[in-house]
């Protein structure tokens, strides 16, 4: 009897040891509103819309301690549409994100699979959208990425520690083209500095024949189908007390584009600010202008955007909470105006866009 006592609290012991070492988290959130669109080709559209604020998805994480400070990681997650069920990201699986790799808490972390640029690593977060806006509060057309249209195929990345609040990476994804190893490839690198009131980051994405196959780097999600893209940005926050005050700058510029244009280049300056008026109630606003240059046979041709948006934001628990936003843009010359995460470009230079939503995390 004693020696079974015994058996028991030593598997006992060992349960809770590889319990501790290893584990593996279920996690989602499911994001659900009612939006109003005020021109999609000349009418009206009212329509429940799923992951506009923040993607819906569902996924897995895992590690497993490998001893000195180094584990094995990896992340599975998928999209959907709350509304009928579909996959999003093309219909993937996994389209949000799929990984595996070792972390190192001395050297960093090196990661291979479906992942996001630097783009989106180290610039989105100080933007309205990439932050606490939405898919409403991109840069129109998200020209520059920073809403995630796209992510990187066959891409092995790393992501240095925390040091002192400095963190940098990079990305490369590959072709998997034979015979052609830069069709459809894709490098990025970024930086950023987070430490107290002060938050700074900076990142460069270049994409050679984004969209042109079915096996590279960016496919059938990308944003422009085009001889090569590139993006640039730089940004920074402050917080005062409850208030978060921030200013983004990119720049894109799309070669050999399917289309009107030859070239595109877009420069995005943003103003954006979040105001906490309890902790569970916050306000936050965005004004973006975004100029356009379209080439094509020695002539060029002009346009800009300017965009504003509002939004309250009021947390029901630490997991769910209810929102609503509106955001205007009016267009001039080639830019005609079309909200991202609408339900579609406007007949005109005209647009407006309101949600209300709710949003649980689980």
């Amino acid at each position: 009897m004693k020696k079974n006592v015994v058996a028991l609290a030593a598997l006992g012991a060992f349960a809770t040891l590889a319990h501790a070492q290893s584990s593996v988290t279920l996690y989602g959130v499911i994001d659900e509103g009612f939006d109003f669109t005020s021109n999609v080709g000349g009418a009206r559209a009212y329509q429940l819309s799923s992951g506009v604020l923040q993607g819906s998805r569902f996924g897995f994480k895992g590690t497993e301690d490998l001893g000195g400070g180094v584990a094995a990681i990896f992340q599975l997650e998928n999209g959907f549409d709350l509304n009928n069920g579909t996959l999003k990201q093309g219909g993937r699986e996994f389209g949000r994100q799929a990984y595996v790799g070792l972390s190192s808490n001395a050297a960093g972390t090196l990661t291979a699979g479906r992942q996001y640029d630097s783009v989106v690593d180290y610039l989105a977060p100080l933007t309205a959208n990439g932050n606490w806006g939405g898919a409403l509060f991109s840069h129109p057309l998200d020209n520059d990425n920073t809403d995630n249209s796209f992510r990187i195929n066959n891409s092995v990345k790393y992501a240095s520690p925390n040091l002192g609040g400095f963190r940098f990476g990079g990305l490369y994804g590959a072709s998997n083209e034979a015979g052609s190893l830069s069709d459809n490839r894709a490098w990025s690198v970024g930086t950023s500095y987070n430490n107290g009131p002060f938050a700074l980051g900076a990142a460069f994405l270049d994409i050679k024949h984004p969209g042109r196959t079915t096996t590279g780097a960016v496919t059938s999600d990308a944003t422009f189908d085009a001889g090569w893209e590139r993006v640039a940005g730089i940004g920074a926050n402050y917080a005062v007390g409850p208030a978060t005050l921030g200013a983004v700058f990119s720049y894109t510029n799309v070669h050999n584009v399917s289309g009107s244009f030859a070239t595109l280049i877009f420069k995005n300056y943003e103003l954006n600010a979040k105001y906490m008026l309890t902790p569970a109630f916050s306000l936050g606003a965005m004004y973006d202008y975004t100029s356009v240059r379209g080439s094509s046979a020695g002539s060029a041709s002009k346009g800009h955007w300017n965009e504003g948006g509002l939004m309250a934001d009021y947390f029901l628990s630490k997991r769910t909470d209810v929102y609503a936003q509106t955001v205007y843009q009016q267009g001039s010359g080639i830019a005609g105006a079309d909200i991202s995460g609408s339900a579609g470009a406007s007949s005109n230079h005209h647009q407006t866009v309101a949600r209300v939503g709710l949003r649980h995390k689980f």
